[in-house]
């Protein structure tokens, strides 16, 4: 890389993670190993995993409510683990957060709650007050102002949550399972603001979470942890068109298209007696922009082709997914694969169907 484009991706990196670790006293292994990530500005960056496998722990190294044990943490290429108190204190205002379970206090009305850090900053009432409605409009809760957190929907609360988070105007919003305690549809307001926010003001988001869907609505590029390592990281189109860890297609189980119980029961490895259709899987993974094109499947593999599965989904512009096909022809299996290549980005051959009357 030549020094003009190493000092444009310098300047585009918003926070890196060098060689980062973080081990807790009496466990018996480290949260964090060896982690280092480049996350841009401005992008919405999610990390995904399992229960366990070091999220919050490296969330939390961001902005030094987490100590690393051994690498650096480094915000606009400086080192924050060299933070003294005061520094922190600012670093803080400059790194907002919202959090799982809202953490808004009860006895406070809405207004209240967004207003306390300003208190505390020392922010003048008049400032205060013009802060606090400029972000509860923002959240679409102007009309909320002076209810309580009881009279709230889980919902509204996290909005709550967030106006909060961004009263000294960050420019780095983390985001703690933000989404988790909340139901699907308010989970899909919350992730429609989040890319508001990120549109309107520039921030740079970074999200944990263990829902894949999540990952999949908002998220530009994807790092999926496990035991406290990097295992897969990249677009979100690359690594949920063509998962490469085990652990990830593990967390996409739910979005992958399983084949149907009734199929199963009815595929064998070579042709019995009975006349039969090999039976094709045409995978979408992104890579190469193709689209499912119903005709030219029918011309190139011929009028005995038949769709018995799948399904498609469309991820930062690109196609991706599975289609089942049966295809009933005589020619050799690995004559019809070969011609499939020009259809799919990946094509399996699964064994062998009763061919359709």
């Amino acid at each position: 890389m030549g020094r003009y484009a190493a000092d444009i991706e310098q300047a585009a990196t918003h926070i890196r993670l060098e060689a980062l670790c973080k081990t807790y006293p009496g466990a018996p292994e480290q949260a964090l190993a060896n982690i280092n990530l480049n996350i841009q500005r401005g992008e919405i960056f999610g990390i995904i995993g399992r229960s366990g496998a070091g999220k919050s722990s490296l969330l939390r190294t961001l902005n030094r409510l987490e100590q690393p044990s051994g690498g650096r943490v480094l915000i606009d290429g400086v080192d924050i683990g060299d933070y003294d108190e005061d520094l922190l204190v600012e670093l803080r205002r400059r790194v907002g957060m919202i959090f799982q379970h809202f953490n808004l206090m009860s006895a406070k009305t809405v207004r209240e709650n967004v207003a306390l850090p300003l208190k505390v900053a020392g922010w003048r009432p008049g400032e205060i007050e013009r802060r606090v409605d400029q972000l509860l409009d923002l959240v679409g809760l102007a009309e909320k102002r002076d209810v309580y957190p009881a009279q709230l929907s889980g919902g509204q609360k996290q909005r709550v949550g967030i106006a909060r988070a961004l009263v000294h105007d960050p420019e780095i919003l983390l985001c703690d399972e933000a989404t988790s305690a909340l139901d699907p549809e308010s989970t899909q307001a919350i992730l429609a603001l989040l890319r508001d926010i990120n549109r309107r003001l520039g921030l740079t988001i970074v999200l944990i979470t263990h829902e894949m869907e999540v990952i999949h609505e908002i998220c530009q590029r994807v790092v999926v942890l496990e035991r406290g390592r990097v295992v897969e990281e990249g677009p979100v189109w690359r690594v949920f068109g063509d998962p490469r860890h085990e652990v990830t297609r593990t967390l996409l189980g739910t979005r992958q298209h399983d084949l149907p119980e009734d199929l199963i029961g009815r595929i064998r490895q070579k042709p019995n007696g009975e006349h039969s259709a090999l039976l094709l899987d045409l995978h979408f993974t992104g890579a190469s922009l193709r689209e499912p094109d119903l005709s030219a499947i029918a011309r190139t593999l011929g009028t005995g082709t038949r769709l018995l599965h799948g399904g498609i989904d469309r991820i930062q512009g690109r196609a991706q997914g599975h289609l089942l096909l049966s295809v009933d022809s005589r020619e050799p299996e690995a004559a019809i694969i070969e011609r499939a290549r020009e259809l799919a980005d990946k094509v399996g051959g699964l064994g062998y169907v009763a061919a359709a009357r």
